[in-house]
């Protein structure tokens, strides 16, 4: 150890610049000197610094200093270090990082520690097994994102260090390179290494974020000719002169690994540095990399030729006796060949197998004949399950095996798959599940197969998911919960990629061949979900009356039952039956519970059901269930989409109540989740659609303007029915910017839409309001016919909400002597209902037509309660509308201050 340290000193030649840039991160990451005296007026604060250079070039040997001045500083070191065997396994850097930091307690103390997170990112860094649902790749790494702060902070100051980052698994480097920006927060210094040219696609974000060096790593360069000359000398003695010297660094290239490796075979045989020797160099030095060094290698016998590829095969940090049994050596003849390869500095240490530099490695790999490198892989499967490894382990070198037909092969792939999944590595999941596809699975087992890998795929590709599971259902199945599990799995994934109209025809050709009742009903309300999503169905009418008989038997006595009546819940929202009505459905649909976090059964009709409350004027039950639903998805580790739309669908329902700027929060935070998802997602339509109608309502006109301009919120609108309605808001937002006919005729559309399906209910989608007052500077009849339609149907619904917002737009339609009746019918009814920016609206319109009738004592008193109201609310428009009135008034509004508590 000592002498290798000596080596390590040596190979930091010509790296000051460098040491200096450590220096300095770790002084302010720790706030104190090496010497342990702290800096004065130092503010621990940490940041990232990447170092990138060629193979050879001493990342290794920087880290390691690295590792030992951080260590000097007090600071906790996480180290890892990417391999090039291990690439294909899910959280490798992530474990290596993380798992020593808990590992060592016991389960209740790492219990404690995770807290929620324990079942999210426990089975991802290897502490626990995976239980119940898989995390979505966005839970994991929220999950990771919380033990790495959390360390950080408990521990800080602390150094991360990643060696080899061109190396690292996807998901390990994906992670760190979205967190890496936040280290900037922490007393946490992130240091990373890597070969530029082998940086993978997901690892191109270390290349711009912005560190200690700027927007650029600290780039690496050869040594100089006086450097190698030094560690020359230092290795043979002051004596060897200039010329063999010069000759040492050619060879070399000033490459440090390489001329570190040629010195030492210069003392090793004595080497005389002069002239007469410098023929032998450019041999020497070869003898070091490619086959220079596989012909040293072979020079040590075919014993330990094994074990060196066995070790090179399984990767790095080798149990000894693993790669015993992979070389099919005994014990003592592995640890006698073991020796052979360290006195060769083939090897290093003796607890672990582990090459002295990744190019070693790099080279003994390659030269493993093809049949042999493929068979030791399949050997070393096999080694690494019988040795406790699990299936994981073992699945990393199955995929380095040709395809035999193996059902062992196959079962084991299969095992890997599922861990990995319930791991939160969906990828990972899915090259293991299509290698045993290629193995091939024996005929019984090739749906499961398939139908598993449409599984793994949903997340990533839901369009993949569905060629998976088509042909997953044109195999032979013997199962009918399998052949159950692919039809329904298949009609979501259809679901999810905007084909509604084929996801419901699926469930219901199932439906009609199903030979059990109970399977005829759950298909049913499958089809049932999806066609009230579809912005396209052909006979909406017909499967409202459907609906309508069947629910009305049902009990709920189970979950499809409860479903069942939970979507004639929201099919009589939409229809505008009576608020009594759809609440006493609703609330038989819950008796029993309706799961949110449900795998086999999505989150929609839960969603729906919540929803039903908001529009009925329950929003305090709505936001209960939504706050459940979230809980779920958060236990579960849901965070990307399903987590997006709990927020966003939270924040409608207190934008719906009034509380605008809660709504705003919610609906931003529902947007960036959105964003993690996907541009052009559903669930991005339904983020844009309530952020823009929530703009709408604090009148900031062009925020919603830029918004909708950045996302290309405008035709084509989605195939699926969202709420608030997509086009119905974009219409809003042209009659907002004052573009009038284009409102009409884009809130017109809607209406025709939604009139044929049979959807009427003026709460849900106000398209007539709109369309009302976008009408009634050319069409005041026909507007003034639109808005009272609109009054009728809301009264039909009965919830004060929406016939106090109908009769508030009557009476700016249709004026006259009506208005103020009109008014004052609105805004009793706002009083007593949930929606106070409405309310707010209300009392500055009655206010106003106070005003203008001459009565000025009323006029002021409405406003000021209006103004309270607004700026309650956060309802900037409204509240600057009524400021202005109350000027018009000639009396002082209230103090801002007074108004809002």
């Amino acid at each position: 150890m000592p002498q290798r340290q000596t080596r390590n000193r040596r190979a930091l030649l010509e790296r000051e610049a460098e040491l200096l840039a450590v220096d300095d991160a770790l002084g302010d990451v720790s706030g104190r000197l090496p010497d342990g005296t702290g800096i004065p007026g130092a503010r621990r604060r940490g940041g990232l610094l990447a170092f990138a250079g060629s193979a050879g070039l001493g990342k290794t040997t920087l880290l390691a200093e690295v590792r030992r001045r951080a260590a000097d500083h007090g600071c906790t070191v996480l180290s890892a270090r990417g391999g090039d065997q291990e690439q294909q396994v899910a959280f490798h850097v992530a474990r290596q990082l993380l798992q020593p930091q808990l590992a060592g307690a016991a389960e209740a103390e790492i219990r404690a520690t995770l807290g929620s997170w324990y079942g999210i990112v426990g089975p991802a860094l290897g502490l626990c097994a995976a239980e119940g649902t898989a995390p979505d790749p966005q839970g994991i790494r929220d999950g990771l994102d919380w033990v790495l702060t959390h360390l950080a902070v408990q521990r800080a100051p602390a150094v991360l260090v990643l060696d080899d980052a061109h190396w690292a698994d996807p998901q390990s480097l994906n992670w760190l390179a979205a967190f890496a920006p936040r280290a900037d927060d922490l007393a946490l210094l992130i240091v990373v290494a890597y070969r530029p040219d082998e940086l993978p696609a997901g690892a191109e974000a270390f290349r711009g974020l912005p560190g200690r060096a700027g927007h650029r790593p600290l780039g690496l360069e050869p040594l100089t000719a006086d450097a190698v000359g030094r560690l020359v000398r230092d290795e043979v003695g002051e004596h060897a002169d200039d010329a063999f010297c010069r000759e040492c660094w050619a060879v070399t290239a000033g490459n440090p690994f390489e001329a570190v490796e040629l010195t030492a075979k210069l003392r090793d045989r004595g080497v005389t540095p002069d002239g007469s020797s410098t023929h032998l160099l450019r041999d020497l030095a070869a003898a070091t990399k490619g086959r220079g060094l596989v012909s040293r290698l072979e020079r040590l016998g075919p014993s330990t030729v094994r074990l060196a590829w066995s070790a090179a095969v399984l990767g790095t940090q080798v149990p000894p006796d693993l790669a015993a049994d992979v070389a099919g050596l005994g014990r003592e003849e592995a640890a006698d060949c073991a020796e052979r390869l360290r006195q060769a500095r083939i090897l290093t240490s003796s607890r672990t197998l582990e090459f002295a530099h990744p190019l070693i490695a790099t080279a003994v790999y390659h030269a493993i004949p093809d049949a042999m490198r493929v068979a030791l892989h399949g050997q070393a499967a096999q080694s690494v399950v019988d040795a406790g490894l699990g299936a994981s382990a073992a699945a990393r070198h199955l995929l380095e095996t040709h395809p035999e037909g193996d059902p062992w092969v196959v079962g084991r792939l299969r095992a890997a798959a599922r861990e990995t999944l319930r791991a939160g590595a969906p990828e990972t999941a899915r090259s293991y599940l299509g290698r045993a596809l290629r193995e091939p699975p024996q005929d019984e087992d090739r749906a499961a197969v398939l139908y598993e890998l449409g599984c793994a795929s949903q997340l990533l590709e839901p369009s993949v998911t569905v060629n998976h599971l088509r042909a997953a259902l044109e195999e032979p199945i013997s199962d009918p919960a399998l052949r159950d599990g692919i039809v329904f799995k298949l009609s979501q994934s259809l679901a999810h990629s905007d084909r509604l109209s084929e996801a419901a025809e699926v469930v219901a050709q199932a439906a009609r061949t199903a030979t059990s009742a109970r399977t005829r009903l759950r298909m049913q309300s499958e089809q049932f979900m999806w066609d009230a999503f579809r912005a396209d169905e052909a006979d909406s009418p017909g499967r409202s009356r459907r609906l309508t008989r069947l629910a009305d038997r049902l009990t709920g006595r189970d979950l499809t039952e409860r479903y069942i009546i939970g979507l004639r819940a929201w099919d009589a929202t939409l229809r505008g039956e009576h608020t009594s009505t759809v609440l006493r459905h609703a609330g038989r649909a819950l008796e029993g519970g309706l799961p949110w976090a449900d795998e086999d059964r999505g989150f929609e009709v839960p969603v729906l059901v919540a929803m039903t409350y908001a529009y009925a004027d329950r929003p305090e039950r709505a936001e209960e269930l939504f706050a459940a639903g979230i809980a779920d998805f958060e236990r579960h580790g849901w965070r990307g989409a399903h987590l997006s739309f709990g927020l966003l669908l939270l924040g409608y329902v207190r934008y719906r109540q009034g509380r605008l700027a809660d709504a705003e929060d919610l609906a931003r935070d529902g947007l960036r989740l959105a964003e993690r998802v996907g541009r052009g997602t559903p669930v991005q339509w339904y983020a844009v659609a309530v952020l823009t109608d929530v703009l709408l309502a604090r009148g900031r006109v062009a925020e919603a303007t830029a918004l909708a301009a950045e996302y290309a919120f405008r035709e084509p609108f989605p195939a699926a029915v969202t709420f608030p309605d997509a086009q119905a808001v974009h219409g809003e937002l042209l009659l907002a910017r004052g573009l009038h006919q284009q409102a009409a005729d884009e809130l017109a559309a809607v209406g025709r839409r939604l009139d044929a399906r049979g959807m009427r209910n003026p709460a849900w989608c106000p398209w007539q309001l709109h369309l009302a007052l976008a009408e009634s500077r050319d069409a005041p009849r026909q507007a003034r016919d639109t808005v009272l339609d609109a009054v009728a149907r809301a009264r039909q619904y009965g919830a004060r909400s929406a016939i106090g917002h109908a009769l508030l737009v009557a009476a700016e339609v249709c004026g006259g002597p009506e208005r103020l009746t009109l008014l004052t019918e609105a805004v009793d009814l706002l009083a007593a209902s949930p929606a106070e920016h409405l309310l707010a609206q209300a009392l500055v319109a009655r206010g106003a037509a106070l005003r203008e009738d001459g009565r000025i004592e009323q006029a002021a008193e409405l406003l000021d309660r209006g103004l309270e109201t607004a700026l309650r609310c956060a309802a900037d428009g409204t509240a600057a509308q009524a400021r202005t009135e109350i000027a018009r008034c000639g009396v002082r509004p209230a103090a801002p201050g007074a108004a809002a508590t």
